[in-house]
């Protein structure tokens, strides 16, 4: 009985064991990289003739039908496996027979999975990338509606001078432009071929990398193969670029959070991105923004967590590096999805121009402007006239009015230095030419704000 309960707990522990080495359940994701990076490995092979034409052609038809199977869902993942490599290539001998077992010459799973890795987040970068440009499209689209509509400028989310909201919404569309461009740079900074380093030093077989890198798209192979085989550079640079751009999908939705407050009442959201309190039929809750915030944190746990890993790693592979993936299979996925909602509540959401307009008659908006006429038409220096406006501004809330609204008497009674001032000032302080006044390149003024719509067209149809 003894023996018999030491086997049944070696059994379980031998279970135990297979399924924290395993990869499989995870890296399985990675079959048609798998797949794609075995078949230009055969073909290189036999350009080498280390692989004869029969070979080949059985281990290529092989693969395309492992693919198949996984794809149709018949083919069944085992932890007998360990991971996708000797789950493709096991399954591949049993279709081809000995062919199959000839495969894995001149390579190792260090670089296969290097590969397959590799080419998964350059495929990513790809589609990510091209979702953004859906994105920044959908911000310029929307803000070319709203390039006369005022909204207040914050600082220290205090009310502080008038913008168009087309302006205000083309912010994001610059935030979601340069994440664009970190995909961009991190595809082309990345596009070198890890096959061919084998474990860490290269194989004594003679076997061409240039042409196992043509045909798997990347520019050359990677020059030191000790290095290719630990590197996860690429793997952290795909996470750190999801995770500003989270960072920036994060800061609208607390925008939208805001906006859709009572207290703001700035824009609706569409009913398919809110929902009702289970108790509280009154509320819409703006859930799908909340959850956008929340999974930021999310991914930056992915990016950190990569970081700790590869952080204490002597040269060269390590099965540590076997933590590498979920991490960024699981940030690819969520970027993806948060992408594609944010860019349909951005579409469907309804802006209650009123509110906002209504909004910037509170906070004295345009007071910098009476400041700026001051020195601009009065010849006065800049901070004499800062604590003028100061005294306008006690006088408009002393009759409880918006600086805007003070007629060419009231501000005259403001301050003995405004005594004689010219009327001119009243068109100064109007809300929407205090807005058009800040007419600098990269100003808010409707002007300003069309040229950049107009700069975003362009730049989208050349990508």
């Amino acid at each position: 009985m003894a023996n018999q309960n030491n086997q049944i707990l070696k059994n379980t522990n031998a279970q135990i064991l297979d399924e924290f080495n395993a990869s499989i359940m995870f890296d399985k994701e990675l079959y048609a990289q798998d797949i794609k990076g075995s078949i230009a490995h055969s073909q290189m092979l036999c350009e080498q003739g280390i692989l004869t034409i029969e070979e080949q052609k059985a281990i290529e038809t092989g693969l395309l039908q492992v693919k198949n199977e996984i794809e149709s869902g018949e083919f069944k993942f085992s932890l007998a496996y360990e991971d996708i490599h000797m789950a493709v290539e096991t399954r591949l001998t049993e279709i081809v027979g000995e062919p199959g077992k000839r495969l894995h010459t001149a390579r190792s799973r260090n670089d296969q999975v290097a590969t397959d890795f590799r080419l998964y987040v350059q495929d990513k970068s790809i589609s990510i990338k091209e979702q953004l440009k859906e994105l920044v499209e959908t911000f310029v689209n929307v803000a070319g509606n709203y390039t006369t509509t005022l909204i207040p400028g914050m600082t220290h989310l205090q009310h502080a001078q008038p913008l168009n909201f087309g302006y205000h919404l083309l912010a994001y569309a610059n935030m979601f432009k340069r994440d664009f461009e970190r995909f961009e740079s991190s595809y082309e900074r990345n596009n070198y071929c890890p096959l061919g380093s084998a474990a860490l030093a290269g194989t004594p077989h003679n076997i061409n990398r240039d042409s196992t890198s043509q045909k798997l798209g990347f520019i050359s192979p990677t020059i030191h193969a000790m290095d290719t085989v630990s590197d996860r550079d690429f793997a952290l640079e795909i996470l750190f670029n999801i995770s500003t751009c989270m960072m920036h999908i994060s800061r609208i939705s607390e925008e939208l959070i805001l906006w859709s407050s009572y207290e703001f009442q700035f824009v609706r959201m569409s009913d398919e991105y809110a929902t009702t309190s289970s108790i509280m039929p009154q509320k819409k809750n703006p859930d799908v923004p909340e959850l956008l915030r929340g999974k930021t944190g999310r991914v930056y746990g992915n990016l950190i967590s990569l970081f700790t890993v590869m952080k204490g790693l002597p040269l060269a592979y390590n099965k540590d590096t076997q933590e590498d993936k979920e991490g960024v299979f699981d940030s690819v996925k969520t970027v993806e999805i948060s992408i594609s909602i944010l860019n349909e509540v951005i579409k469907t959401m309804i802006v209650n121009t009123d509110k906002m307009e209504k909004a910037c008659k509170i906070g004295h908006l345009s007071a910098t402007d009476l400041a700026d006429f001051l020195v601009q038409k009065q010849n006065m220096p800049f901070r004499t006239a800062y604590y003028i406006t100061k005294d306008v501004v006690t006088k408009a809330n002393e009759l409880n009015k918006d600086i805007s609204e003070l007629n060419i008497e009231e501000i005259r009674s403001a301050s003995d230095e405004l005594k004689n001032v010219s009327e001119e000032i009243v068109m100064y302080l109007d809300l929407r030419n205090s807005m058009n006044a800040r007419n600098s390149f990269g100003g808010t003024s409707s002007m300003q704000t069309e040229n950049q719509i107009k700069y975003f067209e362009e730049w989208i149809s050349n990508k």
